[in-house]
């Protein structure tokens, strides 16, 4: 497996020192700087030797057949692009779509020490119109991944609900991760980078039953409600995050969006469409019982992995080990970030608050 150029890192999936190299550091209030790394997501892609594989694209470019899985990956996301942008597209070959990872690393601001730590990664799509030769800046955020997120789900939850008769949700339940995700949106490091509000687009919770509404988005296809909100959805809304299900045409299962704003609105139909090729091309591989079903969701739907009329991708993913990894990833969080940084933490949370949008 070869490196990854040392300016190109996967920082979610470092081993023993994730800190990359600082660079364009942007100074922000309350001691807490961010900074951003990229690195190309192509059939090239591959962790570097000493990274834990603990991300879904790490997960992805392993083994022998790494690069036709990578391959595979990127050709479904560019036929279900040129599936969904057919005007003008004859061939159904117009559009090319590009991905970076976007690492995010943070740092104390007041000088103590240098020690950083990756935080948040996510993915930047980028359209490429083959016949006119333009770049169409997509929506950045599609996958989330967080060391943070790990730990809260993996470490604080399990613990809060040892020996507990029923399930239990501490209070401040995901309170840091998501004043810390405001708090980088907020920051010169992302607004520098990104002129929109990300969107992250996820699987729909296997735990909550959705219903048709009767809207219907030209791209993002008919509108779902979910009975109740998930505690993914409550997650995601101290992240400052909105929530709206939609199955688009050609799909089987609706698709969680998080987003702030208004999301029929805020983005370009052929941003949507990057949004949605990019993150359903990676719910097939990852979730095949909902995502590849053969029967499509239903005016009610309940989304199950014990379906047994599904297709597999020919796309190898070990959804087991990513699991596993989760824990692994938590508890690295806890000793490496959260532990030793606590009182600090306490502190700058307690005294956050999030800007007026």
């Amino acid at each position: 497996m070869t490196d990854v150029p040392a300016h190109h890192e996967d920082t979610d999936s470092r081993a023993t020192d994730p800190a990359p190299p600082v660079s364009d550091w942007h100074p922000m209030a309350n001691d807490i700087t961010f900074s951003i790394t990229t690195t190309r997501f192509d059939e090239d892609y591959a962790p570097a030797e000493n990274s834990r594989v603990t991300t879904n694209f790490a997960n992805l470019a392993r083994g022998e057949g790494r690069q036709q899985n990578l391959r595979n990956a990127l050709s479904m996301i560019d036929r279900r692009f040129n599936d969904l942008a057919a005007t003008d597209n004859p061939r159904g070959d117009r559009y090319r779509i590009e991905l970076d990872i976007v690492s995010v690393q943070l740092r104390f601001g007041d000088g103590a020490d240098d020690e950083q730590f990756p935080v948040i990664e996510v993915l930047d799509v980028h359209i490429v119109d083959t016949l006119t030769g333009e770049r169409h800046q997509g929506i950045v955020g599609n996958n989330f991944s967080s060391y943070l997120r790990d730990y809260d789900f993996s470490v604080v939850l399990p613990a809060a609900n040892a020996g507990a008769t029923g399930f239990t949700v501490p209070d401040d339940f995901g309170d840091l991760h998501g004043k810390l995700f405001q708090h980088f949106l907020a920051s010169d490091a992302y607004r520098e980078r990104f002129p929109q509000s990300p969107v992250i687009c996820i699987s729909v919770s296997t735990s909550r039953t959705y219903r048709r509404t009767g809207t219907v988005h030209p791209v993002l296809g008919v509108e779902y409600e979910q009975d109740a909100f998930s505690l993914t959805d409550e997650y995601f809304g101290k992240m400052g995050l909105q929530v709206r299900y939609f199955m688009p045409r050609g799909s089987v299962a609706p698709l969680a969006f998080y987003f702030r704003g208004d999301l029929t609105t805020d983005y370009s139909d052929l941003q949507l469409i990057g949004l949605i090729s990019t993150m359903e091309t990676f719910q097939k591989i990852y979730r095949p019982e909902v995502y590849n079903a053969v029967s499509a969701a239903g005016a009610v739907y309940r989304p199950t992995l014990d379906e047994p009329d599904f297709v597999r991708t020919d796309i190898d993913y070990d959804r087991e080990e990513r699991s596993q990894l989760a824990v692994v990833q938590g508890r690295y969080a806890e000793e490496h970030f959260v532990k030793p940084h606590r009182r600090i933490l306490d502190q700058w949370a307690a005294d956050y608050a999030a800007p007026v949008r």
